[in-house]
């Protein structure tokens, strides 16, 4: 019997993703961010220009390098075990700065499925991802899936069996985490480059799982 998760409303529609919730007044966060800018911009410690083009550079940021990342580690044992050992070292091989943030990498396998959340807010590996998705950040997402989070997947088209062991990590200020989901079966003698195109954000956040294109 698989452990139980470490373990939250229905999302709008199955295999859905909830919207972004954008009626809620801001958060305490929201606000001590707008006032920290507030106070930075009084007393000339950053420009406004400074902080758009700081955002400008975070709008760039795509998923792209994290599959890379992925399908290296698929086909590289050493890099693998450099990237589950200290990914925020080994992300720097791929041009990433993680920051001051420490970034965990977990394996899903054949007995393990991993999914992350940020229960607080929307902490997420944006350098590895890019941005996170209006879902990652709903109030429906985060509430549910520590309590329920074979029901949650089911809605993103991923079934999990009950004899795996679902493990839900909960990301904070100061830690990301990055799932390196399974290789799909029939990617025998695939590149690198092939390999990376079937690896997407969702994948990465262990909501669901690489399929080789034709498969159901």
């Amino acid at each position: 019997m698989a452990d139980e998760p470490i373990e939250m409303e229905r999302l709008p529609d199955p295999h859905g993703h909830p919207p972004a919730d954008d009626t809620s007044p801001p958060s305490h966060y929201e606000l001590m961010a707008l006032a920290m800018k507030e106070l930075l911009t009084e007393q000339g410690t950053l420009t406004n220009d400074e902080i758009r083009a700081q955002l400008e550079k975070i709008d760039s940021w795509k998923p792209a390098k994290g599959a890379a990342m992925v399908a290296r580690a698929w086909t590289d044992p050493k890099f693998r075990a450099r990237l589950l050992d200290d990914a925020g070292e080994a992300v720097k091989e791929f041009g990433i700065d993680p920051g001051e943030v420490k970034l965990v990498c977990v394996e899903n396998t054949d007995e393990v499925q991993n999914v992350i959340v940020c229960t607080l807010c929307s902490c997420y590996p944006r350098a590895v991802l890019g941005l996170p998705p209006d879902w990652y950040k709903s109030k429906a997402y985060r509430s549910r899936v520590v309590i329920e989070p074979r029901e949650v997947l089911a809605e993103f088209g991923t079934e999990i069996p009950e004899d795996m062991t679902l493990r839900v990590h909960d990301s904070l200020a100061t830690l990301r985490y990055l799932v390196l989901p399974r290789r799909p079966a029939g990617t025998e003698g695939w590149s690198e480059e092939q390999l990376a195109e079937i690896v997407t954000r969702d994948t990465m956040v262990g909501v669901a799982n690489p399929k080789v294109p034709g498969d159901g």
